[in-house]
């Protein structure tokens, strides 16, 4: 592992809520942390009013691809976040688990997004915060 702490974000598809995580944590922490998303079973895009809804904040993940995950990458983070995964998200000793119960924004409107977005920045502000206090 590198100096810096490291997120994984992972979510069943990886196309909303993780990827919403994924870019706030890289916007706001300006490099700080190394951030990973992944998905249990990836869609073949990122959710359109995810992306929709994350510009609106200026927060560009149009370019994110959703991803696998991969033991290797779980392995790799020292907290790894799990948004609606259940139990296909492998478990190491020494990894910083946390479970964030968040509506899917699969199949909505940005405007069914946006509360998710916002719950999701709320999140990852106090996530931020606790990681740059423990390097410190």
């Amino acid at each position: 592992m590198s100096d810096k702490p490291s997120v994984l974000f992972v979510c069943v598809h990886n196309a909303g809520r993780s990827q919403m995580a994924a870019g706030f944590l890289t916007a706001l922490s300006g490099g700080a942390i190394e951030v990973r998303s992944a998905g249990s079973l990836p869609a073949e895009q990122i959710n359109p009013a995810a992306v929709e809804a994350m510009a609106e904040v200026g927060v560009d993940i149009a370019a994110h691809v959703p991803k696998v995950l991969t033991t290797q990458a779980v392995q790799a983070s020292d907290v790894v976040i799990t948004m609606g995964c259940g139990d296909t998200c492998p478990v190491f000793p020494g990894r910083r688990y946390e479970d964030w119960e968040l509506d899917d924004p699969a199949g909505q409107g940005v405007e069914a997004v946006r509360p998710i977005r916002d719950d999701i920045r709320r999140r990852i502000e106090a996530l931020l915060k606790e990681l740059l206090a423990s390097k410190a």
